[in-house]
């Protein structure tokens, strides 16, 4: 389900993975067609590849990604489509059942047009002003990516801050990447990042272990999330553990390592 005003390339494309967020998208997205109604673009020139201090209205789209929600959340953005601004697409992406956010975030980005792609949360939780930001910090320098960090997370009881940081400690591995610790999905890549997550073959998606892969300049941007005013937490310790799990074994190069060194070593006893 979709409305396409324009074929051509949007600015910037914001990717939103939904499941049973419609009370928290009846909020946010018109908090969204704010952000995008007065977001400006700069002007490229067409005779070279310099960009000049003029700007203009920004074309954006939107796309919702509803990762099987069994509540009235497509409802709820078929009813507000006829408010989006006129620079603002939306589109919506239904997936079959829910498979989770990872692949719902890799569905969004097979399906973003957009020269500049940002991802966020459709809990409102993820501030637009730093979005805002981050789009200027890639505008004005050479940078690639800007990821946003938690820079603190009160509600985190102290096993899970504990388990968090065993997890990233072990799946690093500063020879072939770094993966920041409170880095998520809150961020803005362009079109070369864009076009190297999509390149990718990879059909178990650990996407914080792919967005530190493909390199590319990255700057981590500190922020407070801010409070949530509907609904809870979709990740509990089971789902984090499924997706550590993911990581492990489909990113990390660790438990091939460890296993071997365990069969050479069995094979010297023996």
């Amino acid at each position: 389900m979709s409305h396409h005003p324009s074929q051509s390339r949007p600015y910037l494309s914001i990717i939103i993975p939904a499941y049973n967020d419609a009370d928290a998208l009846e909020g946010f997205l018109p908090e969204v067609f704010a952000f995008t109604q007065t977001l400006r673009a700069p002007v490229t020139d067409s005779s070279s590849t310099q960009q000049n201090s003029e700007t203009t209205i920004a074309t954006c789209e939107i796309i919702i990604v509803d990762d099987g929600s069994r509540d009235h959340s497509v409802d709820v953005v078929t009813d507000l489509m006829t408010t989006r601004p006129s620079n603002t697409e939306l589109e919506i992406i239904r997936l079959s059942r829910n498979f989770g956010k990872e692949p719902a975030l890799s569905a969004g980005l097979a399906a973003a047009r957009g020269d500049m792609v940002a991802m966020i949360d459709a809990d409102g939780q993820h501030p637009l002003p730093i979005l805002a930001q981050m789009l200027a910090m890639i505008e004005q320098s050479d940078i690639d990516m800007v990821a946003g960090i938690q820079a603190n997370r009160p509600h985190e009881s102290r096993l899970a801050k504990t388990l968090k940081s065993s997890f990233y400690h072990f799946i690093q591995d500063s020879q072939r990447y770094e993966i920041r610790p409170n880095a998520g999905d809150f961020r803005v890549m362009n079109r070369k990042v864009l076009n190297a997550l999509r390149s990718l073959p990879e059909r178990q998606r650990f996407m914080k272990g792919l967005y530190a892969w493909v390199g590319f300049n990255t700057v981590y941007l500190p922020f407070t999330a801010a409070n949530r005013d509907t609904g809870e937490s979709k990740f509990n310790y089971g789902s984090l553990f499924e997706l550590a799990l993911v990581g492990i074994t489909s990113f990390s190069q660790r438990p091939l390592r460890l296993i071997s060194r365990m069969g050479f070593v069995v094979s010297a006893l023996a």
